[in-house]
């Protein structure tokens, strides 16, 4: 089958379109043959070598959407020829994967591919961030950071599904700010040319934000305390700056605040069982239309090295989804 692979750290250019083995499949897991996966952040640092500890060369990718090919023998829920998503457990840039039963959901017949492609990482994420971490209650002010990527502008839609009573977003520059406006942000904050932490308060008349959403880390996790309500929430899910943000504890217990960790992918290796509920509910608000995973652009698959430099300029907005159908 043909494949993207990894052949040494660093650049796009360290990516390869070749010929690789197939996937083996053990009794637990299915064969399928891909039609789409996406781009995440998190491939890009793998292919730098700072995230994970794949042995070289790897085939990058955290989830793909297509077809079951072959079941195996323990496997109770799934069948041949239904239509999946999945997080598969080598890599999702291939023309086919294995994944764990457990990690793998049955799509209903009316989602469009490419929307089931958007979907995984970020929509999953994101409602585990909101409704299971942060447990979002009706009302709250959600401030969400980086709010026009694949993870913001889901997030802005579920904290609106979830009953937020307002969506506070932060962008690099005022040409990201209409993308997380159109995904239903009440307000968005131009980091260019304006301070987040004096523009939520403004916007929260003194209180700060109820939950707090942040994948930048460094001085953006300091400096989001600032403007975290008494009896909020950070979540802390990332560090696309690269930086290491100090929390100090004096500006935790007598506000009873809380500075919380989650990790998608560890929850997809220690508590898969976790997601089953995020499965249903993200894919029936799917189904019916309420959920809009915002897509950027596509590229085919052996183009994989020119997505990852389009997502790496910053200038990217939306999932980037790789085509793997001839």
């Amino acid at each position: 089958m043909k494949a993207i692979l990894v052949t040494e750290l660093g650049g796009p250019e360290t990516m390869k379109y070749t010929e690789v083995e197939m996937p083996t499949m053990s009794p637990t897991q299915v064969l399928i043959r891909v039609e789409m996966t996406s781009v995440n952040f998190a491939d890009i640092k793998s292919r730098y070598g700072k995230k994970g500890a794949a042995k070289l060369p790897f085939i990058p990718g955290l989830d793909a959407t297509g077809v079951i090919e072959q079941v195996g023998a323990e496997v109770q829920s799934l069948k041949v020829g239904q239509r999946v998503i999945a997080f598969p457990a080598n890599g999702s840039y291939a023309e086919y994967i294995v994944a764990d039963e457990s990690l793998t959901f049955a799509l209903p017949d009316h989602i469009r591919t490419e929307t089931a492609a958007a979907c995984p990482v970020v929509s999953f994420t994101s409602y585990q961030l909101l409704a299971k971490v942060a447990r979002i209650a009706k009302g709250e002010t959600v401030l969400i950071h980086a709010a026009a990527g694949g993870i913001g502008t889901t997030a802005i839609q579920l904290a609106k599904l979830l009953g937020a009573g307002r969506v506070i977003g932060t962008v690099g520059n005022e040409a990201k700010a209409e993308l997380a406006l159109s995904a239903g942000a009440d307000h968005v904050i131009c980091n260019d040319r304006e301070d987040f932490v004096e523009k939520v308060r403004e916007l929260t008349d003194g209180a700060g934000a109820d939950v707090i959403l942040d994948s930048i880390s460094g001085t953006v996790s300091e400096r989001s305390l600032e403007c975290l309500a008494w009896y909020g929430r950070l979540v802390h899910f990332g560090n696309a700056s690269g930086e290491i943000g100090q929390i100090k504890t004096i500006d935790l217990h007598a506000s009873c605040r809380s500075v919380l960790g989650f990790s998608f992918g560890t929850t997809r290796k220690l508590r898969p069982n976790l997601l089953q509920d995020t499965a249903k509910q993200v894919l029936e608000y799917l189904a019916n239309g309420q959920l809009d995973i915002k897509i950027g652009k596509h590229f085919a698959l052996e183009d994989a090295a020119s997505a990852h430099a389009w997502v790496e300029s910053r200038a990217s907005t939306g999932k980037v989804l790789l085509d793997v159908r001839s």
